[in-house]
């Protein structure tokens, strides 16, 4: 498993830290994880290429209905090989200078997800890859179970969206749209 370097892993906790300052003080209400997983797929006519991190640092704040999260690119493991992963990295996703892709919204439903049961939700807000935000709607699937609260989201990502340029010369090996998987458990934050 890669290790997060100590500035990629302060720039997180510094995300967290904002976001978390514009939640209630109330710790019951806030609930976090910090060991979420991001999977994605990129199914192209030549090539399958998979790859997770199980990175996430995911906050839901319900009685304010906030929810962000951030990852550090540099995290994903799993590519068909070494040389794959180096290009995702340096050719595409500029990981030395996008460390990381957060996202920051609000759930639009008005679910009390401070009560036990299975919702669908939706959080409206700002998606920022490769340093480029785009408002995007993330529908989740989320249960709720003695104050503890698992969550699991589908959402498909444009590259155009985010301004990552694939060379025509590769282009039926990496797909245009990337779909993602988020999935983390969140307790009562301490």
């Amino acid at each position: 498993m890669t290790r997060v370097s100590l500035p990629v892993y302060l720039s997180i906790l510094a995300f967290m830290a904002l976001f978390t300052s514009s939640f209630t003080q109330s710790t019951g209400n806030i609930l976090m994880s910090k060991t979420g997983t991001v999977k994605f797929v990129s199914e192209a006519p030549l090539e399958l290429i998979k790859a997770e991190s199980a990175q996430l640092m995911c906050i839901i704040d319900i009685s304010k209905r906030t929810f962000a999260f951030s990852m550090p690119i540099n995290t994903f493991a799993g590519f068909n090989n070494p040389l794959q992963r180096e290009h995702f990295l340096d050719n595409y996703m500029e990981a030395d200078k996008f460390k990381n892709a957060t996202f920051s919204g609000k759930i639009i439903e008005e679910e009390d997800l401070s009560k036990d049961g299975t919702y669908t939700v939706r959080a409206k807000g700002m998606l920022n890859i490769h340093g480029v935000e785009k408002e995007k709607i993330i529908k989740a699937k989320v249960t709720v179970k003695n104050s503890e609260m698992t969550l699991d989201a589908h959402f498909d990502v444009p590259l155009e969206d985010h301004n990552i340029k694939v060379p025509k010369i590769i282009n039926q090996k990496i797909a245009q749209v990337i779909s993602v998987d988020v999935k983390a458990s969140l307790s009562p934050k301490k």
